[in-house]
């Protein structure tokens, strides 16, 4: 089948939609299918389009249905449309009536469509393939990575806020890999590594650098405000990288209620003490990592490939009845 993901992310973007859509494109082309990815729809023919974000890539959703009213439309509803444009968005609201299918990125996700379009929606969590060697986490730095881009939902500087109050003796350290989306953000990111000397920015750097960056590290710090579904939990289950993680919703729906390793959004305080506490006990970083491997088969590539094959299955099988 002809097939098109539609999402808002430039080519050559290093963000998350955009590797998703890479990675999906990959899996659909396993399965036989054609692939096309396009920032928008300008009229291409294929037999299901599959869209990401339903508020950005409402123009393009629209555009496609009028085009072709009875075809599969699958729109994939990331962290934004969630958290906050179902609420707030007409637009973003549309496209969930004008999908033939839904897809969310944890399974708690359906709870925020509204009760009657829950039939339509599919959880399909993000996978990392795993890591193909050790990860090597010693040194005479406690090291703790950031991977994220610096946008205010990422709280992206919660972390080094929270390495700041540490005590002396404390060996922590921050490295914090992802590209400023603004000037202010980046001269924030420039002003605290220069006064922060637990703390550095590695800017925007290749994914294979980023995932280097995790190998070296302890633990990853997950601050975000909001979130899909994050695939860097899909990358540091892969790599049995114990994650502390802020307590919202997508990032339980993929951790588990009991994950022990959350602290609350914003909290700075928390969080540092999660981190002295991995880094001074032996016993819960060990803990961690065993509840991160214990979550290994749930973001597998077979699993996310096989659902996402299921499902173009299902939406042409009922687009043909």
């Amino acid at each position: 089948m002809k097939i098109l993901i539609i999402g808002p992310a430039p080519t050559g973007s290093r963000g998350g939609n955009r590797v998703s859509a890479l990675r999906w494109a990959r899996m659909l082309r396993a399965e036989g299918h054609r692939v096309r990815i396009a920032a928008e729809y300008t009229g291409q023919p294929c037999d299901l389009a599959i869209a990401l974000h339903a508020r950005r890539s409402h123009g393009s959703i629209a555009a496609y249905r009028a085009a072709y009213p009875e075809r599969p439309l699958v729109v994939v509803l990331t962290g934004t449309d969630l958290y906050r444009d179902l609420q707030s968005s007409a637009r973003a609201r549309a496209s969930l009536e004008l999908a033939s299918h839904l897809v969310v990125l944890h399974p708690l996700g359906a709870e925020r469509v509204p009760a009657r379009l829950r039939n339509k929606v599919r959880a399909i969590v993000q996978s990392a393939e795993p890591l193909t060697r050790p990860a090597v986490r010693r040194g005479r730095w406690f090291d703790i990575c950031v991977a994220g881009h610096l946008r205010p939902v990422k709280d992206p500087f919660r972390a080094a806020l929270a390495a700041r109050g540490l005590p002396k003796d404390s060996r922590i350290r921050i490295r914090h890999a992802g590209g400023a989306l603004s000037a202010a953000m980046e001269q924030q990111a420039q002003r605290e590594t220069a006064l922060n000397s637990r703390y550095r920015w590695l800017g925007e750097i290749p994914r294979w650098r980023v995932w280097r960056v995790m190998a070296g590290s302890r633990a990853l710090a997950l601050t975000s405000r909001m979130e899909g579904g994050a695939n860097v939990i899909s990358e540091a289950v892969a790599m049995e990288l114990p994650i502390l993680a802020s307590r919202i919703h997508s990032t339980v729906g993929l951790l588990g209620e009991e994950y022990p390793g959350f602290f609350p959004v914003g909290d700075t305080a928390a969080l540092r003490k999660l981190m002295r506490r991995a880094e001074r006990e032996t016993g819960y970083l060990e803990g961690l990592a065993l509840h991160i491997r214990r979550l290994a088969p749930r973001f597998a590539p077979a699993k996310e490939q096989g659902a996402w094959a299921q499902l173009v299955e299902e939406a042409l099988h009922s687009a043909s009845v």
